[in-house]
């Protein structure tokens, strides 16, 4: 694998991913703008519009048939929140051109097809097709308030959102019904123009015999910018927090959702693969101590683990509990808390730790998404390691930059998402 990226114009990046790994080139371009209350919901509504169609291509069917010429090539798209961004990602996967039946330039087909999606829509009276705007409004209304349907997803959403209450953060990536019946066509046509003028752009092809593309030929149009982000930083503040908040919400279920958010005050660049550590150590899988001493042990939890958000320095623990396990639960994982800042964890859970991180990076490379994410990650935080430098990284972690870390945690939020019946 080769990786390497070049600056086509000011805040349009390319980025090639060399690999004979797969069949497949994947083929991916990401808008990055700051996410706030204003845009939240038009840019989710605009990633969805730019689906069904172009100038050229008129339909979401014939896009369809479109991509079946083309062997069957595949097109997706999305919405993602890192750090206080918002990512538009849309992507094409086709069969790399050595495996074709004839010779064709199937790779330079499929990036025009991408690019065409995102920055040629179709449009009316100059506008987005009213049509394709009430549709996907529809289809993205279900979305938003379809969110409570999974529960665990759903608290832990709302954990984040009180952690990060009035914070760019803590919005919803999907955006908000409310401010989604406003949007018309036209407006959204206009704040579709002022994202692409602004927004950071980058795109990525991951495949081989990739060279041959000229990423200048296509993507020329594209003005110069200076772009519109917010580059993510490891470092974290000192929150001064006195007695963490305490969120419970009632709802029809018969299993309770903890979620307990922690901040990692004072964090430094260098510390994020100690607290990478941390965290595997005290919730990371089925080794760790959540997992052992509050669903294994105590037999309190269906499902007990923790997750390093490391764009915003916290971590969030996960717990599935019967209701009445409430305060049981949350006095066994306050215990492990103050167990990672007595450095009461041996050497082996250590070891146990690492391999576990490693496992995971290690199979980065095994699926094309993976891999292109980590990339894409890397450039939002304006560095770049190497899978084998992250891995020597972790390696060179020791007990006591653990429990350094441990005496930094705090706990910020509580939340339970408890049954409404009296009786639980």
């Amino acid at each position: 694998m080769k990786y390497s990226k070049s600056t086509i114009k000011n805040g349009v990046t390319f980025h090639k991913i060399e690999t004979n790994k797969f069949k497949t080139n994947l083929f991916a371009i990401f808008l990055t703008t700051p996410i706030s209350k204003a845009n939240v919901t038009k840019n989710a509504l605009i990633s969805a519009v730019l689906r069904r169609g172009t100038n050229t291509i008129q339909t979401q069917s014939e896009i369809s048939k479109k991509l079946e010429s083309m062997y069957g090539a595949s097109f997706d798209c999305g919405i993602e929140k890192n750090g206080d961004n918002q990512i538009l990602k849309f992507y094409i996967e086709s069969i790399n051109d050595e495996f074709l039946p004839q010779k064709e330039n199937l790779s330079k087909e499929s990036l025009q097809l991408l690019y065409d999606i995102v920055f040629n829509p179709y449009t009316e009276n100059g506008g987005f097709k009213k049509e394709y705007v009430e549709g996907e409004k529809n289809t993205l209304k279900q979305v938003i308030d379809g969110k409570i349907d999974n529960k665990t997803k759903y608290a832990l959403d709302r954990c984040i959102e009180e952690m990060f209450k009035n914070e760019a953060f803590g919005l919803y990536k999907f955006g908000y019904t409310d401010d989604l019946e406003k949007l018309n066509e036209k407006e959204l046509y206009e704040d579709y123009k002022k994202l692409i003028s602004e927004c950071k752009i980058d795109i990525f092809v991951s495949g081989f015999n990739i060279d041959k593309l000229n990423e200048n030929e296509i993507f020329s149009n594209l003005n110069e910018r200076a772009p519109q982000y917010i580059p993510i930083k490891i470092q974290s503040e000192n929150k001064q927090i006195n007695e963490p908040k305490v969120i419970t919400e009632k709802m029809n279920i018969t299993q309770g959702k903890l979620m307990i958010g922690l901040n990692i005050n004072d964090l430094n660049e260098n510390e994020q693969y100690i607290a990478s550590m941390y965290n595997v150590i005290l919730g990371g899988g089925a080794n760790s101590k959540l997992f052992q001493n509050v669903r294994e042990k105590a037999s309190l939890a269906y499902t007990a683990g923790s997750g390093y958000l490391k764009a915003k320095s916290v971590i969030i623990i996960r717990c599935g509990i019967e209701v009445k396990n409430y305060e049981k639960a949350v006095n066994i994982i306050k215990e492990q808390l103050n167990q990672m800042v007595n450095g009461e964890f041996s050497e082996e859970e250590i070891k146990s730790g690492k391999q576990l991180i490693n496992a995971s990076i290690k199979s980065i490379p095994d699926t094309q998404d993976g891999e292109l994410m980590y990339y894409f990650s890397q450039e939002l935080f304006n560095e770049f390691v190497s899978i084998d430098d992250y891995i020597k990284n972790i390696s060179k972690v020791n007990k006591k930059e653990i429990v350094d870390i441990a005496k930094k945690i705090k706990i910020n939020t509580i939340y339970f998402l408890t049954s409404d019946d009296e009786k639980n």
